[in-house]
């Protein structure tokens, strides 16, 4: 683990940038970026279309240590390169960035009310191979969509499951349980939630250290006990659907809570906006998430 990261990650003021869209949500990414599907006819070609939006948002001057402490990635984003170096190299070496990578291979059908993920045989691999890549963490998604107190337990058991490998590897995890903004129970899910996760926490041992990703609750300040518990470097916050204004509002209610935003960072970029446009959209929306995580 990279001491200075993780301080930096622990301690600093900022967020963690999610840049992580896959093979399943490329194609929504790079179409609420102006591309559309019938500009290209492989994967491999959207794959490099993909790489080219990533890399105009790291390069750009918005992206800066100042306000940011981490951003997540794809598997094939951290075996590309930007500017000669590998994607997490430039981040940690250029820019003062933690790389995370996001390691799930997506979701398994609805049970229980929750999506697991689906298994991860490759694991151990994609550990081995993140550590030569650099990366300090890593990050996996499942879904809770209905109260259901079996399906909640199990989709936290396997979080920390998964977690407790990672942390085996040297890396920080970042288990991300999403509570769907669109439940009709969600304020009585993320309750249960809570309290499965802190039980969690105290099973594990003094040196295991964790983050946690979680949808911004509707109850403010539901997380508190996590945050504090001694076992979790930093809780951050997905925006789950929300527009950005939306989940910065919400996310101010929340002491200590930070952002960990995907489209709610980047839903003013186009790719046909020049650079000055670009970076301006950019720097605005990197502002107002900052401000947001660190103002409360």
């Amino acid at each position: 683990m990279n001491k200075e990261q993780l301080k930096k990650v622990r301690d600093g003021k900022g967020f963690i940038a999610a840049l992580d869209q896959s093979g399943g949500s490329t194609p929504n990414a790079l179409s609420a970026y102006g591309v559309m599907e019938d500009t290209y006819s492989s994967e491999d070609e959207m794959f490099t279309l993909v790489h080219e939006m990533r890399t105009r948002t790291i390069t750009s001057p918005a992206f800066d240590s100042q306000y940011i402490l981490g951003a997540i990635l794809f598997e094939q984003t951290m075996e590309s390169k930007i500017e000669g170096m590998y994607t997490a190299d430039y981040l940690a070496d250029k820019k003062g960035i933690a790389p995370f990578l996001k390691i799930d291979k997506g979701l398994a059908d609805l049970k229980n009310g929750v999506q697991l993920m689906k298994p991860m045989p490759e694991l151990d691999a994609l550990l081995k191979k993140a550590n030569t890549f650099n990366i300090f963490g890593t990050k996996m998604r499942s879904v809770i969509k209905e109260l259901n107190e079996e399906g909640i337990k199990e989709i936290v058991k396997q979080q920390f499951e998964v977690a407790k490998q990672i942390i085996d590897a040297g890396l920080v995890p970042i288990i991300e349980p999403e509570v769907d903004i669109n439940s009709d129970k969600k304020a009585e899910i993320e309750n249960l939630l809570n309290k499965e996760i802190l039980l969690h926490l105290d099973q594990l041992s003094s040196d295991d250290k964790v983050m946690l990703k979680l949808t911004i609750p509707t109850v403010a300040n539901t997380y508190k006990k996590a945050m504090e518990h001694p076992n979790v470097i930093r809780v951050v916050a997905l925006s789950g659907g929300y527009s950005r204004e939306a989940a910065n509002e919400k996310l101010k209610e929340n002491d200590g809570l930070i952002a960990s935003f995907s489209r709610a960072l980047s839903q003013d970029l186009r790719a046909n906006q020049d650079d000055e446009e670009f970076n301006k959209n950019l720097k605005d929306s990197v502002q107002s998430i900052y401000d947001a995580s660190v103002n409360k």
